[in-house]
Order: structure tokens, then C-alpha cells, then sequence
């Protein structure tokens, strides 16, 4: 087995409360200088940069999933994430189609710009991106699997836009592939004051937003190479795979 360094929660330019300095080329770098191996992609409600830093994150021999942090209609916010380029061309779709009809007002929200490599704008997003889609928990959890995406609910910790925030509770039919918790808990506390979570994976990322942010938590995946089947299977501590949460300064 090889053990992999992953940060599946970082946000780009794209998003509204993403940093300037968040640009494709810059993610990249930062994320080969600090020893990430496998980086998620995830802006708010939108996959418009995956397929750039996925290209760019190649030549560094970075391994690239991506697709969003998405809203429900509960207003929690969950990963998706995904291998298959069919299946971000397909999830942006559903995305286009559910995400709630605001304009962004960037003097209040920030701007939303898709650049290039060159980090010249190409596109400016009219969509707040940080609306809530139409969709229910359960409704996104049902597609991205049938995409055969990752599904994971983000920082279930967090007093806003959570799982435990919304709902105040873990749903018993909740079909997720792991739980993100933020950088403000351990693992440890979290299990201690939430038992009900025993049957579940934990995770910890970074849900950056600045550069230096990045890789500030990671989750260490042992596991044969990098995949989106083989995380799969390490989520799920299948066939000796398995998955554990690294902090900064720690071995």
C-alpha cells in the first residue's frame, strides 16, 4: 500500500469568498510546495475550474478530483466530488438547473471569475454561488451516486450551514461516503460528543479560501494509487485501505 496526502476541500477564485489569489496557477503551486497528493476542487455550487487545475496539477503530479461544495434546499453544504469528466459535465448541469436565480452583487459577496492559466477572466458568474439549490440532502446524496460520484457532508461541525446546525441531527437513511469535520475540532471530541457518528468515516480538509489555508488539514489515504475507486474503498476501510486525519506539525 502508498500513502497519499489529501486536501479535498479548496475553494478558488470562483467562488465568492474565495481569495483573489486563488487562481488555478497558484492553488497548484502552493499545493505541490506543501506535499498535497490528491487535491479536491470545490467551489460553491460549481465545477467551471476543475477541468484547468486538473490539467495544470497533472504536470506536478497532483491526482485532481473535483466538482463542488454544493447547498441544499436544506442549506447544508455537502461535496461532491468526482473522476469522470461525463460526469462534472453532467453534475454542473444539475447545478445550472437547481441553483436558486439571485444575482450576485460583488461590492457585498465578492466576484465570481472563471480565469485561465494566465489568469486572464474568462467568464464572470451572474449566479450567487453561495445560494442554496432546490435540491434536498437526500435528492443531491441520490445524484451524485448515480454519477458515481463521492458524496461527503461538509464541516458537520460548524454553527451554520451544516448537518447538525440545520437539522440537528444525523438522518438514519443518510447514504455518505464520509463526514468532513472544520480545523476546530478533533476528531476525537467530535466522536466523544456525537456518538451516534460510529459508523462513519471522518475526514478533516481545509475548506481553503486563502492560500495560505491550503493543506492546513489533511486526511492521509493508504491505499494501492490514487483513484476515485480506491478512496472509495479507503472511506469504507475496505481490502485494507483505510484513511486517518493529519494536522499541521504532526507526523
Amino acid at each position: 500500500m502508498n500513502r497519499y496526502r489529501a486536501d479535498l476541500h479548496v475553494h478558488t477564485v470562483l467562488s465568492p469568498c474565495g481569495d483573489l489569489e486563488m487562481s488555478p496557477v497558484n492553488i497548484v503551486s502552493i499545493a505541490a510546495r506543501k506535499g498535497i497528493d490528491i487535491l479536491g476542487i470545490t467551489d460553491h455550487n460549481s465545477t467551471k475550474h476543475v477541468a484547468l487545475i486538473k490539467k495544470l496539477a497533472e504536470k506536478e503530479g497532483i491526482f485532481v478530483i473535483g466538482g463542488a461544495e454544493v447547498t441544499t434546499r436544506e442549506e447544508i453544504h455537502c461535496l461532491a466530488l468526482f473522476e469522470n469528466n461525463d460526469s462534472l459535465v453532467k453534475f454542473q448541469q444539475f447545478l445550472d438547473a437547481h441553483l436558486a436565480d439571485v444575482k450576485n452583487k460583488p461590492d457585498i459577496f465578492g466576484h465570481q471569475v472563471v480565469v485561465n492559466a494566465e489568469d486572464i477572466i474568462l467568464e464572470e458568474e451572474e449566479k450567487l454561488l453561495i445560494s442554496a439549490t432546490s435540491k434536498s440532502l437526500d435528492e443531491v446524496q441520490q445524484f451524485v451516486h448515480q454519477l458515481d460520484g463521492l458524496f461527503i457532508p461538509a464541516h458537520i461541525d460548524r454553527p451554520s450551514y451544516s448537518m447538525f446546525s440545520q437539522l440537528g441531527f444525523i438522518p438514519p437513511d443518510l447514504k455518505a461516503d464520509a463526514l468532513e469535520i472544520s480545523k476546530q475540532v478533533s476528531e476525537e471530541e467530535m466522536r466523544s460528543k456525537h456518538p451516534e457518528l460510529h459508523d462513519f468515516t471522518l475526514i478533516g480538509c481545509s475548506d481553503a479560501h486563502y492560500p495560505e489555508q491550503i493543506g492546513s488539514r489533511t486526511s492521509i489515504f493508504e491505499m494501492q494509487h490514487r483513484s476515485l475507486s480506491e478512496i472509495r474503498k479507503a472511506l469504507a476501510g475496505e481490502e485494507g485501505r483505510k484513511v486517518w486525519m493529519k494536522e499541521v506539525g504532526s507526523k
